[in-house]
């Protein structure tokens, strides 16, 4: 059974530890929000992240947004207390796991067990509660089809730059850009590989954190960056990057209607009303089944964030 889309454009990260921005977070446009119980929060602070995450879940406002946790990684001592105590007390308000550090298939599927057991106890939906996959490293980018493929609960692969760097130790000390904006790029091979792995698998690829959240340029540039490998969303550490993450993550409304349009005229003239060919002009550009297949991805995205044409195709008054 194919997973319910949710968009997720722009992806909040909020500290579990914070009530003050949780309770923000409510109010703010993001498709998704995500109460972090890893690097945002300190060790110590950890038990009480997780009553504050749970209580948010429980008793918030998150209608419209899709609602996730972010738990500490497979290899740490709070990732089994963090998912037991997280879907034991809020499952039924829980949308995703987030799993941070993915490095093998292992790690997945001891999540995906897991869950598997507190819904059948607890009595929620089997397979409810979907996966993210966070690549942070080599070994989870080296075996990113399996990690994609691993179970029908995945609904997104997420790129984690930060630890990605150090574990690579490239020379950068700012999370998600800024320190190799000259030359090439080495994160361009990476986003790819993500982005194909994703494609393949029919899950959503999300760019990670940029962290000079006051460089609303530099955010847009890393937005486009992302959006032109096929991503689908990015995350957002403050208010401010959101209307741009919403804003790139979505067809501009004259590409929606090209889109549309390609569509309802590649479909009229390979009927037999319009002739039965298969490659025709549209204005002074050339259509045909590839013109229709990239045109419906980009429809596919319009309609699922509920676009309205502005635009209609006409048959030629000749072929009336």
């Amino acid at each position: 059974m194919p997973r319910p889309y949710r968009p997720r454009r722009s992806c909040l990260a909020v500290p579990g530890s914070s009530e003050k921005m949780i309770k923000k977070a409510q109010t703010l446009q993001a498709d998704q929000i995500f109460l972090d119980l890893e690097d945002s929060v300190a060790p110590a602070a950890k038990p009480g992240a997780r009553a504050n995450v749970i209580a948010a879940l429980r008793d918030g406002a998150w209608t419209g947004k899709a609602r996730v946790v972010r738990v500490n990684d497979a290899d740490t001592k709070w990732a089994y207390d963090d998912v037991i105590s997280v879907v034991t007390n809020a499952g039924e308000h829980l949308d995703c796991i987030m799993l941070p550090k993915v490095e093998k298939i292992a790690h997945i599927l001891w999540l995906d067990v897991l869950l598997n057991q507190l819904e059948m106890s607890l009595g929620l939906p089997r397979g409810g509660i979907g996966i993210e996959a966070q690549i942070e490293g080599p070994g989870g980018l080296s075996d990113i089809d399996a990690i994609a493929a691993a179970t029908p609960r995945l609904e997104t692969i997420i790129f984690g730059p930060g630890d990605f760097s150090a574990a690579m130790n490239m020379p950068q000390l700012t999370i998600g850009g800024g320190d190799l904006d000259h030359g090439p790029n080495p994160f361009d091979h990476v986003l790819m590989d993500i982005a194909v792995a994703a494609r393949k698998h029919g899950v959503q690829a999300i760019d990670g954190p940029f962290a000079k959240i006051h460089d609303v340029d530099g955010y847009r540039t890393y937005c486009e960056r992302a959006a032109a490998y096929g991503f689908d969303g990015k995350w957002v550490l403050h208010p401010g990057q959101l209307e741009v993450a919403n804003a790139v993550f979505s067809p501009p409304q004259e590409s929606y209607d090209k889109a549309e349009l390609i569509l309802d005229a590649y479909a009229y003239y390979t009927s037999a009303a319009g002739g039965s060919v298969g490659a025709v002009m549209l204005g002074d550009e050339m259509i045909d089944e590839a013109s229709a297949k990239i045109a419906l991805s980009m429809a596919t995205r319009g309609r699922r964030l509920a676009m309205k044409r502005t635009s209609v195709f006409t048959p030629p008054a000749s072929a009336v």
